[in-house]
């Protein structure tokens, strides 16, 4: 199986777990790149080393490579600029995190809409928590797909019934990927592993982290 390549797009106001806990996920799973912060790393200290196939994370900053103050005012400094990372694509997922204003940021974003257009039209994974599925409908993303968001986003998302909506906590069609908020951040996480490594090493990863069935 040959390396996987992940692009997480940061924005001013987005939800800090719904960006870390799918960088860290992802990491464990294989991950060779890093996630530096001038005075912290937002990682945890150990990996699991369960394939020689990698999961390579780059998390890119929306306006440039300079920290990124989120919605609980947690700063993340990104590894690149998206305008950087966006030309060393293609990727296998895009993954847009949810929190406010980051989500609006990153539907008024159009570097994001050409980032996920060309994803789309490739046929790449698209993956997005809680708010940022949105930004798939302000840029024309996946209509006619099943998704789900927050359930404070509903209303929004569904505004010209270009989806069918799911109350699911994680729900994937096609090469979509959507969840509902921090606290399925890590479900979300392992349904984008196991899309892109499988189910073994999914439940690999899951294993030691203690997450209730």
């Amino acid at each position: 199986m040959a390396a996987k390549r992940a692009l997480v797009i940061l924005a001013k106001g987005a939800e800090e777990m719904e960006t870390v806990i799918p960088v860290d996920i992802m990491r464990r799973a294989g991950v060779s790149d890093r996630m530096p912060c001038r005075d912290f790393v937002l990682m945890l200290s150990f990996c699991f080393a369960l394939s020689n196939v990698e999961i390579a994370v780059t998390v890119a900053g929306l306006t440039g490579k300079e920290p990124v103050q989120c919605s609980r005012n947690v700063v993340i400094c990104p590894d690149a600029s998206l305008e950087d990372a966006s030309k060393q694509g293609p990727y296998d997922v895009v993954l847009l995190p949810g929190g406010m204003p980051g989500a609006q940021n990153l539907a008024e974003s159009a570097a994001v809409k050409e980032v996920l257009k060309d994803q789309d039209g490739r046929s790449g994974l698209i993956a997005a928590i809680c708010a940022g599925p949105t930004a798939l409908l302000a840029h024309g993303i996946g209509y006619g797909s099943t998704v789900t968001t927050h359930p404070a986003m509903k209303d929004k998302m569904m505004t010209g019934d270009h989806y069918k909506y799911s109350e699911a906590r994680v729900q994937k069609d096609g090469h979509y990927i959507t969840s509902r908020g921090p606290g399925t951040s890590f479900e979300f996480a392992l349904t984008i592993v196991e899309e892109l490594m499988g189910a073994e090493v999914a439940a690999q990863v899951k294993a030691p982290l203690m997450m209730k069935d």
